[in-house]
């Protein structure tokens, strides 16, 4: 029912079923893994209202597997492609589907879990997942662009204590604190708005 592409790599279809709706699949050699492409091979597609929930475990010789959500397929979806590469390793934070897909044993290579589960339920992960990712980019954002202003505040100076410098060029701090509040301004009405 599901296929996996890896780039440069035949592709895989050898799914095990693991639980009654739950799925999983091996990457072999996945520390250099960018992206991958799940897919449903058309011989059967989710019954009316199903869809595919879709979990990554990065690989931890030190840990088990800690499922973290990547996104969905669907019968109207039936193929996406994930960026796996910035994904972080397990024992780096803490996720409560650990042994989600029954697999408690630590692993040496990547898996992708499917959980075959209600597309509402699926559509509402996703959209968390979104935001949250959306969220913690605008937390950086705000802290970086906090953290620079800071540093650069620290080393302003009046006009009476500047000495002459005719290679030195010097930005009014209030130029700063403009950029600075027209930035965090744009940020908040659209997070990605920096990307254009």
């Amino acid at each position: 029912m599901f296929g996996l592409i890896v780039s440069g790599r035949l592709v895989q279809t050898d799914f095990q079923q693991v639980g009654e709706t739950q799925y999983v699949i091996t990457i072999p050699d996945a520390d250099n893994v960018n992206h991958v492409v799940i897919f449903l091979t058309g011989t059967v597609s989710f019954p009316d209202g199903l869809g595919g929930a879709v979990y990554f475990s990065w690989p931890d010789p030190n840990a088990p597997p800690n499922w973290q959500n990547l996104g969905f397929i669907s019968n109207a979806k039936p193929s996406a492609i994930f960026k796996i590469s910035n994904l972080k390793k397990n024992h780096e934070f803490e996720n409560i589907n650990q042994t989600m897909f029954g697999v408690e044993k630590i692993s040496h290579d990547a898996q992708i879990g499917i959980s075959i589960e209600p597309l509402s339920i699926i559509e509402q992960q996703s959209a968390a997942v979104a935001e949250e990712t959306s969220n913690a980019m605008t937390t950086f954002s705000q802290k970086m662009l906090a953290h620079f202003f800071n540093y650069v505040s620290s080393f302003s100076v009046t006009q009476q204590q500047m000495l002459p410098n005719p290679s030195e060029n010097f930005v009014p701090l209030s130029i700063m604190q403009n950029w600075y509040t027209t930035f965090l301004r744009r940020l908040e009405q659209n997070p990605n708005f920096w990307k254009a």
